[in-house]
């Protein structure tokens, strides 16, 4: 049987180029028949890449059936994964998270967890020799997934590792880093197709934070107020997206690249609360700028207080 190779939902590039990447490998290398799938619409952003590297959108999944082999990439988070994920055959999780627990497995599995910026870089390491002979499109799917998790090397988690890495494989492709980092931040800026709920759901996923639970949406972007002129509509929409989705709160971070901090909204008590809690923030308004505030991963999530 065919194994699958799936990301978190709400796919980002990364876990869109993940999943590409080590089907690549394992079909092509390691000799097992695997086939990369989305658990939802990728992003603006990891769509571009797979137009300027030519590949195939793979196909989206909403479960998996009971036996299916499956590898786990950018995530070991069961909330992120498909409702079936216990009952198929996990074989491999790849991920650059913390450990959340909570997965079960049918026996002994491998599994690889590095504190890296991207699970690309981490494929990269793994696939050894491979890596160097792959084809362009893989070389070049790693690099735009190293570039992304790491906001082109300006994020906080990003590791001389992952940098040495995408400047190898940015050799090997010809490609400028500036310019090809440029264009994707520019597609995934690109936000007026998408609908309110559909923006606060884009990059998000959902933490409970001292018996509270959150959908923590990041949008990242070097025209932040594309955004913050629809702040009034999303301000609207989140009550909605929160009853929808079982949350008490969505709290949205819009990350501006270029200057390097985010801007936190603040509708009511709670998400005021958060802020001044979580960051030291001072909230006179329905807006906080949080200077070099841009990775969810290293410096909100961990810094969440009520």
């Amino acid at each position: 049987m065919t194994t699958l190779v799936f990301g978190h939902k709400s796919p980002d590039t990364d876990s869109t180029a993940a999943p590409i990447v080590w089907a690549w490998y394992l079909s092509e290398v390691a000799g097992t028949a695997a086939k990369p799938v989305l658990l939802g619409e990728p992003n603006t952003e990891a769509a571009f890449m797979l137009e300027r590297w030519s590949l195939d959108k793979p196909e989206i999944i909403l479960d998996v059936e009971a036996g299916q082999p499956c590898v786990v990439v950018d995530t070991n988070n069961p909330s992120e994964l498909p409702a079936n994920i216990a009952k198929a055959d996990l074989r491999q999780i790849i991920d650059h998270h913390k450990l959340t627990g909570g997965l079960e497995t049918k026996g002994p599995i491998d599994i690889t967890i590095r504190p890296l910026a991207c699970t690309a870089t981490i494929m990269y390491d793994m696939m050894g020799s491979a890596a160097s002979s792959a084809p362009e499109a893989i070389k070049g799917a790693m690099l735009t997934a190293i570039l992304s998790d790491t906001l082109e090397f300006r994020s906080p988690t990003t590791t001389d590792h992952d940098r040495a890495v995408a400047e190898r494989l940015a050799e090997e492709l010809g490609v400028d880093i500036p310019e090809l980092a440029e264009a994707m931040f520019a597609a995934k800026s690109d936000v007026s197709a998408f609908s309110e709920a559909e923006l606060l759901r884009m990059d998000s996923k959902e933490y409970a934070v001292e018996g509270t639970s959150f959908r923590v949406s990041v949008l990242e972007t070097t025209s932040p107020r594309a955004i913050l002129d629809r702040k009034d509509a999303l301000v609207e929409a989140m009550p909605v997206v929160a009853a929808e989705d079982g949350v008490a709160q969505v709290l949205l971070f819009v990350v501006d690249i270029l200057n390097e901090e985010a801007t936190l909204l603040v509708p009511n008590e709670l998400t005021k609360t958060v802020a001044e809690k979580s960051f030291g923030a001072t909230v006179t308004g329905d807006t906080v700028v949080l200077p070099g505030v841009m990775s969810r991963k290293k410096q909100i999530i961990p810094a969440l207080k009520v």
